[in-house]
């Protein structure tokens, strides 16, 4: 395919309509998540940091490539360039979340935190890379890659909105519950004496 000619990515105009809007609603979940963090007392600037913002990015990153792909009159290096600008921005905000996922707090991540906020990540972001290169020599293999990005970010990004959710919601309660001391019953005052009677 030539650099230069225009791309015919009207098929997939549906496809990219779905999961744009899905990005966009999801990213407005995690806005309520993060006010029910807040209003509950259980907001930690760093764990938003750590878990909630790169869940973002990636409903934002899905957003941006939905938009990007239906933008009519792409040429194959314009397409490549424009998918490189998604891929950087995801990169960037999945370093800054992993990097404050190694930072000491009163949580510690656990294996499943690691999966979904650092592996399944990066692997969603390789092969994006991956398909930019695809798209040079095999156009329908990098573009089916490029859905299969977005459709990983976007199940990637509901595993984390509902386990946040959920730790708000249930395990936060009941740890703080735990952390709490319990207050000491007033001390009765010590026994008068009875007046001796005459």
């Amino acid at each position: 395919m030539p650099p230069h000619s225009a791309l015919d990515l009207a098929p997939w105009e549906s496809f990219y309509v779905i999961t744009g809007s899905s990005g966009a609603a999801l990213t407005g979940l995690m806005f309520v998540v993060v006010t029910l963090a807040a209003e509950g007392r259980a907001a930690d600037p760093e764990g938003i940091r750590a878990f909630a913002t790169p869940t973002v990015t990636h409903f934002g990153v899905v957003l941006l490539i939905a938009s990007v792909l239906t933008i009519p009159g792409h040429t194959l290096t314009s397409l490549r360039w424009s998918l490189v600008g998604c891929l950087a921005v995801g990169v960037i905000f999945l370093a800054i979340g992993m990097r404050s996922m190694l930072r000491p707090r009163s949580y510690k991540p656990v294996l499943e935190d690691w999966i979904f906020h650092s592996v399944l990540p990066s692997v969603a972001y390789l092969a994006l890379m991956t398909s930019v290169f695809l798209l040079s020599a095999h156009s329908w293999a990098g573009l089916y890659a490029i859905a299969g990005v977005v459709i990983l970010l976007l199940f990637i990004g509901i595993h984390n909105a509902w386990d946040a959710a959920m730790w708000i919601a249930l395990d936060r309660p009941r740890q703080q519950g735990t952390d709490a001391v319990s207050p000491a019953p007033p001390a009765s005052p010590p026994p008068q004496p009875k007046p001796e009677v005459a």
